[in-house]
């Protein structure tokens, strides 16, 4: 199997995931932010930041995932 001469991490992909990766992470902070069960200003940002950093790192791995399937579909249909 030949090796391709493309590289699958560039650093325009990098800015581009993390970027996607912060817009994620604001969006679900804030709704994230109304469901927390506490009246406190600093639990309902802890907890809101804590679940929001939990799911921007599974979307960061469903991004990357998507990348390489992508690519291995497109090699396929070479």
């Amino acid at each position: 199997m030949a090796q391709p001469d493309q590289k699958t991490i560039t650093p325009v992909r990098l800015a581009v995931d993390g970027g996607l990766v912060v817009i994620f992470f604001a969006i679900l902070f804030s709704v994230v932010k109304s469901h927390v069960p506490s009246t406190d200003p600093k639990m309902i940002l802890l907890w809101s930041a804590l679940t929001a950093g939990c799911m921007s790192g599974v979307f960061w791995l469903c991004i990357q995932m998507f990348r390489v399937v992508l690519k291995a579909q497109l090699e396929a249909k070479k």
